[in-house]
């Protein structure tokens, strides 16, 4: 064939694969394409409700992979669900024997059990979804590199599916309430801005974790040092009173305490609870979600080269 008639050939040729690529791309789901490389200014983050919006666009991929953390999570368990109730249980039977027996600790009036489960309660949920979730970006490696969808729906479907072993956990709570005869009164409609907050704080720090561990691995050594301390620093096991008076505008800057008094204010106690408190831990939980979502989404684009 003369070069002429193979140059028109070669040109007329990409003419056409241009029109079957577009088909191409076309027919993939948004949520399966991967993005083209921006530079940093471009990854930065603009605007907050873009993303949102984004993840929002997304919520049965958010949906569908928290119920495969339930399945994965319990998958070839003797017990299955059981162990969202176990763990809380076994703690509570622990810290009553050495707490209650042995070291005679106030429980503010309440039975040491119903104390001390409803402020192991939160903090099982707080410490299992961070345990559980900083890890979850570098364990999905081949989707993070691979495949385009909002990254932060791998740690926050890890959240979710604590949540549920949560929720299966306070029926317990709500058994002993009824053996200790705690009244029901209104205060039990103050739950929604507790587990808001606790939503909140747990989304963002979770956020900020599983970022830091895709860059800095040795995190997975830091996490459970931290929370054995954290749990020390929060109200579980003991009263807030109990700390000095020279140290609580310091202590209550931890926003737990306010989130783990009013669940023992409103379960246990059967009353309001302490609204300057609570409301510093939601203002402290607003912060750390808005806070870890925009650093989450900056470094967001080096994921694939890092992992």
């Amino acid at each position: 064939m003369p070069r002429r008639g193979r140059d028109r050939g070669k040109r007329l040729g990409r003419r056409l694969a241009v029109p079957r690529l577009a088909v191409r791309l076309s027919a993939v789901p948004s949520a399966e394409r991967v993005p083209e490389r921006v530079n940093s200014a471009n990854a930065r983050l603009r605007d907050l409700p873009d993303h949102v919006g984004r993840l929002l666009a997304h919520h049965e991929l958010l949906w569908t992979w928290t119920a495969r953390e339930l399945k994965v999570r319990y998958s070839q368990s003797l017990l299955g669900v059981a162990w969202a109730i176990l763990q809380p249980v076994a703690l509570m039977v622990v810290f009553t024997v050495v707490f209650s027996f042995l070291s005679r600790i106030p429980s503010d009036g309440a039975p040491y059990p119903i104390f001390a489960y409803a402020g192991l309660l939160p903090w099982t949920f707080f410490s299992s979804a961070i345990s559980f979730a900083i890890p979850s970006l570098v364990g999905q490696m081949g989707l993070v590199t691979k495949t385009y969808f909002p990254r932060e729906i791998l740690p926050l479907a890890t959240v979710l599916a604590s949540l549920v072993d949560f929720s299966i956990a306070a029926i317990l709570l709500l058994a002993l309430m009824l053996f200790y005869r705690v009244p029901f009164g209104l205060p039990l409609l103050a739950l929604l801005p507790v587990v808001v907050a606790q939503l909140f704080l747990t989304f963002g720090l979770v956020l900020v974790g599983s970022a830091l561990n895709v860059f800095y691995r040795d995190l997975r050594f830091v996490v459970p040092l931290a929370l054995q301390i954290w749990m020390y620093l929060s109200p579980v096991i003991y009263p807030s009173s109990l700390v000095p008076t020279a140290w609580q505008a310091v202590y209550r800057l931890n926003p737990l305490v306010g989130i783990i008094e009013s669940y023992r204010q409103i379960l246990v106690l059967s009353e309001w609870p302490d609204w300057s408190t609570l409301q510093a831990s939601l203002v402290w939980a607003l912060g750390a979600c808005l806070v870890g979502y925009a650093f989450f989404k900056r470094v967001e684009m080096r994921f694939a080269d890092s992992i």
